[in-house]
């Protein structure tokens, strides 16, 4: 999304016009869901996407016809395979689609939603329309929120008679604990998906910057004192994969304290068995441990630094989706 959101704020400070074409609801099978967005350029370019084939292709001929009236619109696609499909698709579903001509009153809510992209919050956009006149367009964080949206603010996108919330931004960093080779794929494998991510490392000459651009933050520190510098929440990921197995453990032995929504360890089956026993030796309960996800990634049998990152943002992403799914 930050891509599509600073390419819309590049287009504003350019006078280029810009459609911002979002997803606002889907039934049956469809290619994307609610929040699926995509800019299209008046030359027909575009960057995002709302699911790619048939209804792509509409929505952006249908965007760079709209921008010529700066014409704002919400419209409905159907997919099920009978003589009133409208995009020629067998999927079975719908996808209601915006079409929002960008205004330049529009740029300070777009900066807003770039800021909060980066932030540790909980945010929601929020729009209201009629026939073909948009009222509201706005960002809101967590305490902004007016009483009369607040029960309709949750982690998933509400629709209903021309309003629309949809969650941009939700509270929860991924800690990485060791910035070695898999560290280094990891990172930008994660943030590519909308995590935010803090790397962690005692080694000064790795702990850098430069080293993970990805990153949020980098911090430099002691494996065994790292709440020393990182306060670890409930909304927070902790990912274990330092350059030893007692640095595993240290971290394994602080971050288990706190009651964090994910939690994973690199390693082998036979190393995770002794970490485990280590564990219970040191005061853990089962359901502690049990919390643990080790060996971490998806199993698809990935060796090399790379294939580990795909396994392990995979299963961040899995743990993600599950989560939201439970609202």
């Amino acid at each position: 999304m930050k891509t599509v959101v600073s390419e819309v704020i590049a287009a504003l400070k350019e006078n280029k016009p810009v459609m911002l074409t979002s997803v606002l609801a889907n039934a049956g099978s469809s290619p994307r869901g609610a929040g699926a967005r995509m800019a299209v350029f008046a030359d027909g370019s575009f960057s995002g996407t709302i699911g790619g084939g048939a209804v792509e292709h509409i929505a952006i001929q249908k965007a760079v016809r709209d921008l010529e009236n700066n014409r704002f619109s919400v419209v409905t696609y159907s997919m099920e395979g009978n003589a009133h499909n409208d995009t020629n698709m067998i999927c079975g579903g719908t996808v209601t689609v915006c079409f929002l001509p960008v205004a330049a009153k529009y740029l300070p809510v777009f900066e807003k939603l770039l800021a909060v992209l980066d932030k540790d919050c909980d945010a929601w956009l929020s729009m209201r329309f009629s026939e073909h006149v948009l009222s509201e367009f706005a960002v809101y964080e967590a305490g902004e929120v007016p009483k009369n949206l607040a029960p309709f603010c949750t982690h998933t996108a509400y629709y209903k008679d021309g309003r629309y919330l949809e969650p941009v931004s939700r509270k929860g960093t991924v800690y990485v604990f060791g910035g070695g080779h898999v560290g280094q794929a990891l990172v930008p494998v994660l943030a590519s998906v909308d995590f935010r991510v803090v790397v962690f490392d005692d080694r000064p000459y790795l702990a850098r910057p430069e080293n993970f651009p990805a990153a949020k933050a980098v911090i430099c520190g002691d494996y065994e004192r790292f709440g020393e510098k990182v306060t670890l929440t409930s909304d927070d990921y902790v990912v274990v994969m330092t350059p030893g197995h007692q640095g595993d453990f240290e971290v394994l032995c602080q971050a288990l304290t706190v009651q964090t929504t994910y939690i994973g360890c690199i390693g082998s089956h036979n190393k995770i068995a002794n970490t485990r026993r280590r564990l219970l030796e040191r005061g853990f309960s089962m359901n502690d441990i049990d919390r643990l996800h080790a060996p971490i990634g998806l199993p698809i049998l990935a060796e090399t630094p790379n294939e580990i990152a795909i396994s392990v943002a995979a299963e961040l992403i899995r743990h993600r989706q599950e989560y939201i799914n439970q609202f």
